[in-house]
């Protein structure tokens, strides 16, 4: 059994990680390792006991993964075309097309390479291929763990249901938001019947094409869904997700210092409003509401890109050792 040591040790950091704080990144990299070390274990026992069967394994595994990034990327470039044909042309909503044509290319890149045997362009797909393996490896902790993250539930009594803004569209609430407010009203509805008394706080600002404060419409549409005025109050300063957690936090404690509190925002958003939720000192734990299928993909993309430049120091500097790293191998 010494062979699952490994995937014991982290297992036991996710946990003891987990119970201290769900809202870490570290919690991903923990689960992922945790994962890779028990798969290595099986592959190693059956080693031990048939080699050939741990030959097979390992054969599998490799086709699933090539099956897999081919299969991924005809996803991504469909669900990409999807995004700009719905949505329009952003640049936000061309990530997941990106994402796929990015896979094709450096497959093309690596079919060349071996092809030709030219020692420039295998240079190239060498770095390429160590920074895009790193990428690669922070994305699946990311995406493994906000899974995981989504399915867990805050325990106990709140406060404060907190739903953050997203925009309003021709100053009225769009799907999108009102997903979250519908989320919110259910969460404070479960907690009334639970014996609780918690407020329900909106928050967002005002935008430059807007009439009104987004907390206040969000105020707006919950009254009309049937929840008391009295039982809402509206955060209307906040610019970013950052700014909704830190005033509505400041909301929060003017009324009651020790609150504690839900957030809710898109499932894809979740993970990072956790994240962001332990950055500005926030009491509470995230939940997310549906999202269209068609969008979840470029919008989790863009939430890793985002948490991958709020660390943009030690990103980019990995990037560049590894880039160093690969020219070297090419020189040599």
């Amino acid at each position: 059994m010494i062979v699952f040591v490994p995937a014991g040790v982290f297992l036991l950091a996710l946990v003891v990680s987990m119970l201290r704080d769900r809202r870490r990144l570290r919690n991903g990299v923990y689960l992922v390792f945790t994962l890779f070390f028990a798969l290595l274990g099986v592959m190693l026992k059956a080693g031990l006991a048939h080699p050939l069967l741990a030959g097979a394994i390992a054969a599998v595994l490799f086709l699933l993964a090539v099956l897999s990034a081919f299969t991924l990327a005809v996803f991504l470039v469909r669900n990409g075309l999807t995004m700009v044909r719905k949505e329009g042309r952003s640049p936000a909503n061309l990530l997941s097309l990106l994402a796929g044509l990015g896979i094709f290319g450096l497959a093309a890149m690596l079919l060349t390479t071996v092809s030709t045997g030219w020692r420039a362009l295998g240079t190239v797909t060498v770095v390429t291929t160590l920074i895009v393996g790193y990428v690669s490896f922070l994305f699946t902790c990311f995406l493994l763990y906000a899974l995981v993250y989504g399915w867990l539930r805050p325990r106990g009594r709140v406060d404060f249901v907190v739903v953050l803004g997203s925009g309003l569209i021709r100053n009225k609430v769009p799907p999108l938001l009102a997903s979250r407010l519908d989320k919110g009203r259910a969460v404070y509805e479960a907690q009334v019947a639970a014996g609780g008394s918690p407020m329900l706080v909106t928050s967002g600002g005002q935008g430059p094409d807007e009439d009104r404060p987004e907390g206040q419409a969000m105020a707006e549409y919950l009254i009309e869904a049937g929840v008391p005025a009295d039982r809402i109050l509206a955060e209307t300063q906040s610019r970013t997700t950052e700014e909704n957690l830190t005033f509505s936090g400041a909301l929060m404690r003017e009324h009651d210092p020790g609150y504690r509190c839900v957030v809710v925002t898109n499932n894809y958003h979740a993970f990072r409003a956790a994240l962001l939720a332990r950055k500005t000192r926030l009491n509470g734990q995230v939940v997310g509401s549906p999202t269209a299928r068609y969008f979840w993909p470029s919008a989790i993309i863009r939430e890793f890109a985002a948490i991958f430049m709020e660390h943009k120091v030690i990103n980019f500097s990995m990037c560049a050792f590894l880039a160093f790293m690969g020219v070297l191998a090419g020189l040599a």
